[in-house]
């Protein structure tokens, strides 16, 4: 992971944690208008605007205070929402069975992009049945993962 990413986590973290929602990643890239950092966070009950609200607030002035970040950059706290992201392990292994969409940042088996059902976890491997076809994608080597939103 990327060591600023590393530094931001590891200042945030705590805090979203404090404020009693879980921690589940972050993302920082160049979105077109410039630069954006977007956390997510959840809980158990749910995540309401008012709570994208106080964690951005209490997010934004431990930014302000660390200067973690030399450039500008738009802050943005979400839910996770149906799409939900995969950033860590324990992700994986808590939506084993669920149809997921992973983009490698190396081609496996002559392609990026892999939409089917997790179908394990090991640390190392993801397992990710599609089209009657089981692949093995290492996890260091994926871009992004997202679950495909179910509805029923």
């Amino acid at each position: 992971m990327n060591p600023l990413l590393v530094r931001i986590e590891n200042l945030l973290k705590p805090a979203i944690e404090d404020l009693g929602y879980e921690f589940v990643g972050l993302e920082y890239g160049d979105q077109g208008r410039g630069m954006l950092l977007r956390i997510y966070i959840d809980s158990k009950a749910g995540i309401q605007i008012s709570d994208c609200e106080a964690t951005s607030r209490r997010v934004g002035a431990l930014l302000d205070v660390e200067d973690v970040i030399a450039r500008h950059y738009d802050l943005e706290v979400s839910s996770p929402g149906l799409d939900r992201p995969l950033f860590r392990a324990e992700h994986y292994r808590r939506f084993i069975s669920r149809q997921v969409k992973i983009v490698m940042a190396v081609p496996q088996s002559g392609r990026r992009r892999f939409t089917g059902v997790l179908r394990d976890f090991n640390g190392e491997q993801i397992i990710i049945e599609m089209d009657d076809e089981v692949f093995e994608l290492p996890f260091a080597d994926v871009a992004s993962a997202r679950l495909v939103p179910e509805f029923k």
